[in-house]
């Protein structure tokens, strides 16, 4: 949106925010199906097969070319998986450059902002690109030096706890901003998509996720 010549008057603005809601959705929907893909994939080929215990990205890999008889099947796995990665990769790197920006008022030149983002992705940690079949140049590269493929896998699985953690801080706030009429006017949240929003971000959302602290502590305890 930063991008596009927006108009002052109201008209001009909604145009924008609807381009940016199909620019959104299109990239979450893309990232939605690849992963529903590899879920549906993981249950027809593995478990159907006798496989009831791949957990490993790794393992994933190596098993799907003979087990589905092409040796395409794991390439494809693998370029799902990175097409996936970097689809957040850019979503996140968008994000970050609107609150900087936006909020903080922190302006950087397209080249660095593109290179510490990526030196961020690439160097300690990754994006779910890291799997045997991407390029290595997108692996972290300091848990590969010290832990090798393991240490990626075990990474990969930590990173999403963590997100799944924080989902409900990154969420919660834009909910209840978008209510606000004072700051957003004619463009605050209808009734139903408020209701719809808070219903996702607390019950969905934080509910679930405390519920997976308590249930873990209840068996760390036992």
């Amino acid at each position: 949106m930063q991008t596009r010549k927006v108009g002052a008057d109201g008209m001009s603005k909604r145009e924008a925010v609807r381009y940016a809601t199909i620019d959104s959705t299109l990239a979450l929907l893309f990232a939605f199906c690849i992963n529903a893909a590899i879920l549906i994939l993981a249950a027809a080929t593995f478990h159907l097969n006798g496989y009831h215990d791949v957990a490993d990205i790794g393992d994933a890999y190596q098993l799907l070319s003979p087990l589905l008889g092409t040796p395409l099947a794991s390439t494809v796995f693998a370029l799902a998986l990175l097409a996936s990665g970097q689809n957040s990769t850019v979503t996140g790197t968008l994000a970050g450059q609107i609150v900087m920006e936006g909020f903080l008022d922190i302006h950087l030149p397209p080249w660095l902002r593109r290179l510490i983002t990526r030196l961020i992705a690439i160097v300690p940690g990754g994006s779910a690109g890291s799997s045997p079949g991407s390029s290595r140049s997108c692996r972290p590269v300091i848990v590969t030096a010290l832990h090798g493929e393991k240490g990626v896998g075990a990474l990969l699985i930590l990173s999403q706890v963590i997100l799944s953690m924080q989902l409900s801080f990154a969420v919660i706030p834009p909910v209840y901003f978008t209510g606000q009429r004072s700051k957003m006017g004619a463009f605050v949240n209808r009734r139903s998509i408020a209701i719809l929003s808070w219903t996702a971000a607390v019950i969905l959302i934080l509910g679930l996720n405390t519920w997976l602290v308590f249930g873990a502590l209840r068996e760390w305890l036992a």
